[in-house]
């Protein structure tokens, strides 16, 4: 049975879940986690893919998604052992509180009109604990 191929899809868990064409970059979990950055900066054109990996890095650390290895299942990272032959990333699924705020819907013609319109869970920005620029 062929997969459907979809586009613009940036969920993570919708693509796994209903068998969305997916191509593996969990391997960015592994590689992000062993730099030990203190932060990470992901600056990419348009269409590249942005917030449907920051959405698959919020579904494997966060603890709301604590038990949901099994969107793993089958990529990079859920096979990754240790030099000890231990599954060490999956003992770190779901153990992390994240914020997690995506820009990606936002539309602005200067830098203070986006305050107002960051998406954070549903939530306009002003109620997420941000604060629109003064202006002055």
């Amino acid at each position: 049975m062929a997969r459907t191929v979809g586009i613009g899809h940036q969920d993570f868990e919708t693509v796994i879940t209903k068998g969305i064409f997916y191509i593996d970059k969990a391997s960015f979990i592994k590689e992000w986690w062993e730099n030990e950055d203190s932060v990470t900066l992901i600056a990419r054109p348009r269409r590249f893919g942005k917030t449907l990996n920051m959405s698959m890095v919020e579904k494997f650390f966060s603890i709301d998604f604590a038990g949901k290895g099994e969107l793993f299942e089958g990529l990079a990272i859920w096979q990754e052992k240790s030099p000890d032959g231990d599954y060490r990333y999956r003992r770190l699924q779901g153990t992390c509180p994240v914020v997690s705020l995506s820009f990606a819907k936002v539309k602005a013609g200067t830098l203070q009109q986006p305050c107002g319109e960051a998406d954070s869970g549903g939530q306009p920005a002003g109620k997420a604990g941000f604060r629109k620029p003064d202006a002055g």
